[in-house]
């Protein structure tokens, strides 16, 4: 809602920091919008996300039986149902806790919608629970983050996406997982990620406020708002370090930054303006 966008950043960082300490479930924060969106539970949104990621990725077994993987789906496995209806014959989807909705009526919405979109996904009448789907569809649902990615066999995966998830992992953590999906996606395969270089806060620099000490504290890290604060040009050093070739598609630009440069950190407040402009971008890893 409108009136959200006048509570002050720092109100929000310590209403998130004081709910992340309160022992209330992920599930009810989430239906709450404290933490996560869950616009994905939407079946005319998910696949809208799926589609643009999909639609113009180009990999060498697109129209055979590809395998397919998103990385941090948040509270619906929906892509393991739509990846199947596309013709993937397995898929994954990978996040770092148990979020995604056991309610077996959103996945068969879901399919309802994919029929009506013209697909061919497969009947869920008998299931009835997430189990159920992701057996059906021939699915992984894993919920251990890297430790997740690192039981997948190398270069058995096609198609991997992310929507903005990657600014969100931790800063510690980015490396490692890079190499992870570098190892598991197959060389004439594919990664899609929409990433976005803005706090959560607000959709400005907030998060560049701050010391690197304070910021990458497990307090901090930990309460929901949590960005890595890569900048787009070390995004691209980072992938290219991990082995991709990466091939960005869409920038976002701020015209003038939404944080005064005088307020950040040194270690930002030092970069040039076009970096710090980026606001976000669409990548392709090959």
């Amino acid at each position: 809602m409108a009136h959200h966008q006048h509570v002050p950043w720092q109100l929000k960082i310590a209403a998130k920091v004081i709910l992340s300490r309160v022992p209330v479930s992920q599930r009810l924060l989430s239906k709450a919008g404290v933490f996560r969106t869950n616009a994905m539970e939407n079946p005319r949104y998910a696949i809208g996300v799926f589609r643009r990621h999909f639609q113009h990725a180009v990999f060498a077994r697109k129209d055979k039986s590809f395998v397919a993987l998103e990385l941090g789906p948040g509270t619906s496995a929906a892509s393991v149902v739509i990846s199947h209806a596309l013709g993937a014959s397995e898929s994954y989807a990978v996040d770092v806790t148990h979020f995604a909705l056991n309610d077996i009526e959103h996945y068969q919405m879901l399919e309802s919608y994919l029929r009506q979109e013209g697909l061919n996904p497969p009947s869920l009448m008998e299931c009835s629970n997430l189990n159920d789907v992701m057996r059906t569809c021939n699915g992984h649902y894993l919920s251990d983050g890297l430790a997740s990615l690192k039981t997948i066999p190398t270069a058995s995966v096609d198609f991997i996406f992310s929507h903005t998830v990657l600014q969100h992992i931790r800063r510690k953590d980015f490396m490692p997982l890079l190499s992870e999906l570098r190892r598991i996606q197959r060389p004439d395969g594919v990664g899609s990620h929409t990433v976005s270089i803005s706090d959560i806060l607000g959709g400005n620099l907030n998060d560049l406020r701050f010391t690197e000490k304070t910021w990458e504290s497990d307090l901090m890290a930990n309460s929901g708002f949590y960005t890595n604060r890569i900048r787009y040009n070390e995004y691209l050093k980072d992938f290219r370090d991990a082995g991709f070739v990466p091939q960005v598609y869409r920038t976002a630009h701020w015209d003038t930054l939404p944080t005064p440069r005088n307020k950040m950190a040194p270690q930002f407040a030092a970069l040039p303006e076009s970096d710090l402009q980026i606001s976000g971008f669409d990548v392709y890893l090959h």
